[in-house]
């Protein structure tokens, strides 16, 4: 297979074992301490589940880097121990930004903490992997705009983090569309960053890709009767959304884009668009109605779904089908057609519009039948 094939698909399926391993353990500590997700009007679970799956997913991911770095070095192999040295700066701010965003997501999960706070962590974060070179540097025509100053590109970055943090944590509202769309995104930067050559990076999806996989599991599959359901909480959406941000944000402006026919900046942001786009349209929405940004309520486009009266695993298999489509689309078109990644961009508002638009008209023609 080759070196780096074996090593990819031995920690992945280490992460898929050792979390496997420690999810029931979750479990079974949540039980016995009565730590559980409550059920409100904005919640559409039932029982007694808890919100701590994603306590496993930070220690899991780098306990396994941890291992093939020891064994490789045992073994007398280095390439992936100079791949990591490679990227030593981003891998460090890297950690230092999870393990600070995991402490916060567990307090919340925990205690709960007010938004304001988790969004001051979420800036230092995003602070630290600026200080380590990750920024948008260039917007790859975006606008037309290609390099940019630090003047810029500091701050339009540490926007885009918080913002993608905060995206993948919204999305979390039914079973496994968080995990679902997250595994998609980790797969395509996995295979992305292998074909270019940065293998530090496709070792950190795959890593991230095996914590989600037996998640998923218990997160869909799970019975909450048999105490083997759990979501993921805040601590596992925040640290999935800093992971999926630091990828995104360095293929989209990776120097080797030339390496591979399709545009990284395309395959930066596709798998992201559902999430992202579904932010917007909320956060703009609620400023309109003149409320908080900030305060949760019922817009998210899985809420939407499911007031159409789609049930939640269908609602979550139509979202995820959906962002495939958009990856696959915008792929297409930018590999096999060369189309302008603005015009890519104006394509993905123009469907996500009509599509919101259909489902109006849906969830209108449900009530008015009602």
């Amino acid at each position: 297979m080759g070196y780096w094939p074996i090593n990819l698909l031995c920690i992945f399926i280490l992460c898929v074992l050792l979390a496997g391993f420690l999810i029931p353990q979750i479990l079974l500590i949540a039980f016995r301490r009565n730590l559980f997700d409550e059920v409100n009007e904005r919640k559409i679970h039932k029982g007694l589940v808890p919100r701590l799956g994603g306590i496993a997913f930070v220690p899991v991911i780098f306990t396994s880097i941890a291992v093939a770095l020891v064994t490789n070095i045992q073994l007398g192999f280095d390439n992936i121990s100079q791949a990591f040295a490679d990227s030593v700066r981003p891998f460090i701010s890297t950690f230092i930004a999870l393990e600070l965003l995991y402490l916060v997501g567990m307090a919340d999960d925990l205690i709960g903490i007010k938004y304001r706070a988790k969004f001051v962590v979420q800036i230092i974060c995003a602070a630290f992997l600026i200080s380590s070179g990750v920024w948008f540097s260039d917007l790859a025509g975006v606008l037309g705009i290609e390099s940019v100053s630090p003047w810029f590109g500091y701050p339009f970055t540490l926007i885009v983090i918080v913002f993608l943090i905060n995206a993948i944590n919204l999305i979390d509202g039914i079973d496994g569309l968080a995990s679902g769309l997250s595994s998609i995104a980790c797969v395509i930067y996995g295979f992305s960053f292998y074909l270019l050559g940065d293998y530090a990076l496709s070792v950190i999806s795959f890593a991230t890709l095996g914590v989600l996989v037996p998640f998923y599991y218990y997160n869909v599959f799970g019975d909450a009767n048999k105490h083997k359901k759990i979501f993921m909480g805040d601590t596992g959406s925040l640290t999935i959304g800093l992971i999926l941000a630091v990828l995104g944000t360095i293929l989209f402006i990776h120097p080797d884009s030339a390496k591979i026919s399709i545009s990284t900046p395309v395959l930066a942001f596709s798998p992201l668009i559902v999430p992202c786009f579904d932010v917007i349209r909320v956060y703009m929405l609620r400023i309109r109605q003149h409320h908080s940004p900030f305060l949760p309520d019922k817009n998210h486009i899985h809420h939407k779904i499911l007031a159409a009266g789609m049930k939640p695993r269908a609602a979550m298999i139509t979202i995820v089908s959906v962002s495939l489509m958009f990856t696959v689309i915008n792929v297409t078109l930018s590999s096999l057609l060369s189309v302008n990644i603005n015009i890519i961009i104006i394509l993905d508002i123009l469907l996500w519009g009509l599509s919101n638009i259909y489902l109006s008209r849906l969830i209108k023609k449900r009530n008015v039948t009602a």
